[in-house]
């Protein structure tokens, strides 16, 4: 259970540290005191998603802290210890929010995800809000409490896994059909681009090899006059180079000091000595041939064709042309393909409707326990004589209206007076009727889950008189087994708490703050007798408010 909150500026709480015990704990104050920011910090503790704007104005950062203790035989200890946390006979979750947004979770003092503290609170508390209102109006809910009660989520969750499996081979058919439909076509296509790539027979790298050769092709006349002058000089300059190395050796055999110098100069002329047969060579191997640059440039306007229509580079072209050869191989074996993938949806498709049909039985098993016991629930919330049923429709053959919950469409039909037929809960609910069935479901529920604890918001709204102390003697019901926390404008509700919490709003150096202080008997009668007359108490007000909390908690 929830043994203590601590919240630190958080919205309008400065700073405030509560006290919870077993039973019920109830929370009054006037309309925008700030009881809701108490739920609020719960369902931040609980993974809830945060922004900058709940920090306090002017503080750096908001912290949330809880403190939730155990029986032996609670799931919690052996779940901490699966999720690699330190069990120490209790648990202690911690949100800190910064004032630019960012969260950390901690889970006995260790980092955590919200995720993870999101899954571990889900064995610890349950929340039930005015917002739960919406689920229970729009049928698309419906079938969710359906599943909880019969706990069907796994089997629902298998299901949907077998579904999407289903759907996914099925595009996959319906893709390959299609192709398979302008295979030909397509064929035919793929084939013209293999062709033209593969007669070009190319070459990586060939263009770039191809241009330098078309540069010194348009350049062959200057070369060969530049080249033809530079070897007739090497040629003429041949005698002198030989008698300068001639007359080193000589100097070098009288002044051995000119030995590394005679070395040094005659290597060089030897070289260019050398060179002049590779000059005349290459002079020969210029061509003469004006057609050789002409085959050149078709060669590379053919490449650059083929660049335009398959890839910016040589490279991309000769990869698309490896990909369209790949694609006709792909081709010839697609009616292999699709008759192995039509055999597989259609095993798949048996399956569906199986499962299809096996979850539903369960549903209906299901939803006729389920509207036997919210009617039982109902008659004790004076409904004695209201009609509940839940219409499930869908045809588990049908795969084309099927979804990844099955093929069921749940409603939940409702009469809350004698002699009217059932009708969607939409259409004729009342708030105050669509509180009572909440608190129902939440209280069904609640002794299924293995949640210790129960937090109501202001799930009375809309009822009053009669209906009111049913709902009270509810929760009251509920609070034997759990611990219950509600947030109340009912002096009935409120009158049945072990505990009673006041929520108001100080304004104190021109800043507003909520805070909560727990009341005692006295003060406890003073704050019932508001809730029944407002700001006109009377001394019957007072004595029928005492009544009130000694008959329910026998105090």
């Amino acid at each position: 259970m929830l043994s203590e909150l601590r919240i630190t500026n958080l919205a309008l709480i400065e700073n405030l540290s509560l006290s919870f015990a077993d039973g019920l704990t109830a929370l009054t104050g006037e309309t925008g005191a700030g009881k809701s920011i108490i739920l609020q910090a719960i369902s931040l503790l609980s993974g809830a998603k945060a922004s900058a704007s709940y920090v306090r104005t002017g503080a750096g950062q908001a912290t949330i802290e809880a403190l939730f203790e155990f029986d032996r035989d609670s799931p919690i200890p052996e779940l901490i210890r699966e999720k690699g946390f330190p069990e120490e006979g209790e648990l202690v979750l911690k949100r800190i929010i910064t004032e630019k947004g960012r969260s950390r979770f901690y889970i006995n003092g260790h980092l955590a995800t919200g995720q993870l503290t999101g899954e571990i609170s889900e064995y610890l508390l349950s929340v039930a809000s005015q917002h739960d209102h919406q689920h229970l109006l729009h049928p698309r809910f419906h079938l969710d409490f359906i599943d909880l009660v019969g706990n069907l989520w796994q089997r629902r969750l298998e299901f949907a896994s077998l579904f999407d499996e289903w759907k996914r081979v099925a595009n996959a058919c319906h893709d390959l059909i299609h192709r398979e439909n302008e295979k030909e076509q397509h064929k035919d296509f793929l084939q013209y681009q293999l062709n033209e790539i593969k007669e070009a027979q190319l070459v990586p790298g060939e263009d770039e090899s191809l241009e330098l050769e078309k540069k010194r092709l348009k350049s062959a006349d200057e070369l060969n006059r530049l080249g033809r002058k530079s070897c007739s000089l090497l040629e003429s300059a041949a005698g002198s180079l030989s008698q300068i190395r001639k007359n080193l050796e000589l100097m070098a055999d009288m002044d051995s000091t000119l030995v590394d110098l005679a070395e040094k100069i005659a290597g060089p002329c030897y070289e260019l000595e050398e060179g002049l047969p590779d000059l005349r060579s290459y002079l020969d191997d210029i061509p003469d041939d004006p057609f050789e640059l002409d085959q050149v440039m078709a060669r590379l306007d053919v490449i650059q064709r083929l660049k335009r229509k398959y890839g910016q580079s040589l490279r991309e072209v000769i990869e698309h042309g490896e990909e369209a050869e790949r694609e006709l191989e792909e081709l010839e074996e697609i009616d292999d393909q699709i008759e192995k993938l039509e055999k597989e949806k259609q095993r798949l498709e048996k399956e569906v409707i199986s499962q299809a049909e096996s979850l539903s039985r369960l549903r209906h098993e299901a939803a006729g326990l389920l509207s036997e016991a919210i009617r039982s629930e109902l008659s004790s919330l004076a409904f004695e004589q209201a009609l509940f049923e839940i219409k499930l429709t869908g045809d588990t053959s049908d795969l084309n209206n099927m979804t990844r919950e099955g093929s069921d469409r749940a409603s939940f039909m409702f009469s809350a007076n004698p002699g009217e037929p059932v009708k969607p809960l939409a259409k004729i609910a009342s708030g105050g009727e669509l509180s009572r069935l909440l608190l129902a479901l939440k209280c069904m529920l609640a002794r299924r889950d293995q949640v210790e604890t129960v937090i109501f918001d202001e799930v009375d709204a809309g009822i009053s008189g009669k209906a009111a102390e049913s709902v009270a003697r509810k929760i009251k019901e509920l609070a034997s087994h759990h611990q219950v926390i509600c947030i109340t404008h009912l002096p009935q509700i409120a009158s049945y708490g072990e505990n009673h919490y006041y929520v108001t709003k100080e304004v104190s150096s021109g800043r507003t703050r909520t805070t909560i202080r727990g009341l005692s008997f006295k003060n406890r009668v003073t704050e019932l007798a508001r809730m029944l007359d407002g700001e006109s108490i009377t001394d019957r007000t007072l004595a029928y408010a005492q009544e009130l909390i000694r008959r329910n908690t026998g105090s």
